[in-house]
């Protein structure tokens, strides 16, 4: 009797370890875990540990398959093995691009693993989304995490929670709304309405968080989704096939059920870029990381459905680039600096310029080499105040405003080109050796 019930005891935890392998399970009590990540240009990027090495992923609604960039010699760093060639489709107007599948991975994420991952490993070391970002990318992960697990992501407080969805009790929240969603080709799809030309028109988006943009509409006459009078063309970001470009423009306002965004961004992408994303005949656009960031999102694919708690940056402004520049992190460069401290050879003593107790020490400047983050301007827009002051694709930014390009991160260096209209910016670039001042003005094109 008993050598029977210890039979059925092993067969059933035998069982329930080779389910387990193909799917997230948290391996705690709780069967939760709280992960912090880093929000980088409306983009969340997690922690993910891959056959025991730890990389940056971006956590992307809109991917079905994970996806590792940049990685020529990916058998032997992650030990991938089992590969074999494939080719994958993405955005933009270019071709399919090469990768490599690789089976039976171990993927983990805070307390959440899986034991047999497939992974796309894509070696073109042009596919490398880190410049742009200013921090190491080195993947993408969505739909296998997605489908296992619930998925919170406090965009307030930077941290997603991960939890089994049979364990995951829901909370009363009477300000929260509550979404049904859809699914085409392993990507969910909400519904939502756009208000263009005082019309309200119902539109299918895909939630797409690993997008920065606010919204992306299909433009369509026969719908009334179009762009308004005032736009501009302008680079809109890097697909899996290539670059996307398209106009820029406001719509009046964005709602999902009770929630009300007026004023927000839009870009219409040009249709031949995004030809592979409208074989879904019924989706309209996207909805990406600039609105998703206004909200407390609860992401659960076992119901189907999504929970959206607005927060503290439901009311930011919608604001854009307004000088027409897209810089990236371009290497590093030598750079000279005054060293205000130094040794003294002769009393062992760091001495300084500095006035102490009320005397002035007078000494023979220092200098330090330092290596530091270069920028370079990578898109330049037509017409834009920085290529009408005669800016180039390839200056790389010295200084602006008189400060050293060094002293920012990549995002804060960006954000002060979204600035007040009627702003000036002055730039110091190299271009090819050569040192060169230009000042422009933001302006505000869409008002």
């Amino acid at each position: 009797m008993k050598k029977g019930i210890l039979l059925i005891i092993l067969f059933f935890s035998l069982f329930n370890f080779s389910f387990s392998q193909d799917i997230f399970f948290v391996q705690n009590k709780k069967k939760s875990d709280k992960i912090k990540f880093k929000l980088i240009n409306n983009l969340v990027v997690i922690p993910v540990e891959i056959n025991g090495v730890t990389l940056s992923f971006l956590l992307d609604t809109g991917v079905s398959k994970p996806i590792i960039f940049n990685f020529l010699n990916v058998s032997d760093t992650l030990k991938v093995k089992n590969t074999k060639k494939i080719f994958l489709r993405g955005l933009g107007e270019g071709e399919s691009v090469e990768a490599l599948k690789s089976e039976n991975n171990v993927v983990k994420i805070g307390d959440a693993i899986k034991l047999n991952q497939d992974l796309y490993a894509i070696y073109d070391a042009n596919l490398n989304f880190a410049p742009r970002l200013g921090f190491p990318v080195h993947g993408i992960i969505g739909y296998d995490l997605f489908k296992d697990l619930v998925v919170e992501i406090n965009y307030s407080n930077s941290f997603i929670r991960l939890s089994e969805p049979y364990s995951y009790t829901y909370k009363d929240c009477n300000k929260c709304e509550r979404l049904n969603l859809e699914f085409y080709r392993n990507k969910p799809y909400i519904n939502g309405v756009v208000k263009i030309d005082k019309k309200d028109i119902p539109v299918k988006l895909l939630i797409d968080s690993g997008g920065s943009d606010a919204l992306w509409l299909f433009e369509d006459d026969s719908l009334g989704i179009k762009s308004s009078d005032k736009y501009f063309n302008d680079f809109l970001g890097h697909g899996l096939s290539g670059s996307v470009y398209g106009k820029r423009s406001k719509i009046e306002a964005f709602s999902l059920k009770s929630f009300t965004l007026k004023n927000a961004n839009v870009a219409f992408p040009d249709s031949t870029h995004i030809s592979h994303a409208k074989k879904f005949t019924d989706r309209n656009g996207s909805l990406a990381g600039n609105i998703l960031k206004r909200f407390n999102v609860i992401v659960d694919y076992k119901r189907a459905i999504i929970t959206l708690n607005k927060n503290k940056h439901y009311k930011d402004k919608f604001s854009y680039n307004k000088s027409g520049i897209e810089i990236a992190h371009s290497g590093f460069r030598f750079v000279k600096e005054k060293d205000n401290a130094f040794l003294n050879s002769k009393t062992g003593i760091m001495q300084s310029n500095e006035a102490q107790n009320g005397t002035r020490i007078e000494i023979n400047p220092r200098y330090k080499i330092s290596l530091k983050p270069a920028y370079t301007i990578v898109e330049l827009r037509d017409e834009s105040p920085a290529r009408k002051a005669g800016l180039e694709i390839g200056d790389v930014i010295l200084s602006i405003n008189r400060k050293p390009t060094y002293q920012f991160s990549l995002q804060k260096l960006i954000q002060m080109f979204y600035g007040d209209s009627g702003k000036t910016i002055k730039l110091v670039i190299d271009r090819n050796g050569e040192v060169l001042t230009y000042n422009f003005v933001l302006q505000n094109v869409l008002e």
